[in-house]
């Protein structure tokens, strides 16, 4: 996941400012306009964006969490192998403990620990209706997560704290994605529409391949952890530019 800047429609902004007449006139005559007013709404296309864009939140790329200096944005918690998946669906399982210690011993070959948004997890991935030998507390069984059997997977963690208006680039995983949202709301497009994740819904399973463009929306921060399920051989995520999204997901 990568996240941005929402970029507004300053040229249309900027253009609204003409007189009405004017811009039939020039759309109807296909005819430039004269050069000193090509400048001046140049200049005033640049204040506008400049503008608008110091009123929207800051983003930028996924980091690893050894490089966080604040708390919003998407970080990297670990990407860790868990080997070679024989079966052509699997389930991401949450589990919380009160210690990282006992996370660790209820820990299986393909679990995680690691501490997040105020909590200590276990983080596994498994069949259907698998638990842990040391009880935990339950919190979330996703799936199923679609995957190619017989391939090798790495299991990539994130935190996501995101403030409404953060969007993401456009990009694809090499696996399926999955959400489990602790507050906020994400709406997540792709070509064939669009999935909304809330604190306290279902959660979010998107399969790896197609494009996806996702927006931080309604008025609560967004905190989540968030799966990329990847083929080991693949990079997790990559960037894509021959998709255009029809703008399916509104800010509130």
């Amino acid at each position: 996941m990568f996240f941005q800047r929402f970029t507004p429609w300053c040229m249309l902004t900027a253009l609204s400012g003409f007189p009405e007449d004017y811009i039939m006139k020039w759309k109807t005559s296909c005819c430039a306009p004269p050069a000193s007013i090509v400048f001046v709404w140049l200049l005033t296309t640049i204040s506008l964006c400049t503008q608008l864009n110091a009123q929207l939140p800051a983003s930028g790329t996924c980091k690893p969490v050894s490089e966080r200096t604040t708390e919003v944005g998407c970080w990297i918690l670990i990407d860790q192998p868990i080997g070679r998946i024989e079966q052509g669906q699997v389930f991401w399982h949450l589990d919380v403990y009160p210690t990282r210690s006992k996370a660790e011993k209820a820990k299986g070959q393909r679990g995680t620990v690691l501490e997040s948004l105020g909590k200590v997890w276990l983080l596994t991935i498994e069949q259907a209706e698998w638990r842990p030998t040391l009880k935990g507390e339950r919190i979330a069984e996703i799936g199923p997560l679609p995957v190619s059997a017989g391939e090798q997977y790495s299991a990539l963690f994130m935190e996501a704290i995101l403030t409404p208006g953060m969007t993401s680039a456009i990009h694809t995983h090499s696996g399926p994605e999955a959400w489990y949202t602790l507050a906020g709301e994400t709406c997540l497009e792709t070509p064939n529409g669009k999935l909304v994740g809330r604190a306290g819904g279902p959660p979010v399973i998107v399969p790896g391949g197609p494009p996806m463009l996702l927006t931080a929306t309604g008025t609560a921060q967004r905190r989540a952890l968030t799966l990329i399920l990847h083929e080991s051989s693949k990079p997790p995520t990559t960037m894509v530019r021959d998709w255009t999204p029809k703008g399916l997901c509104k800010i509130s």
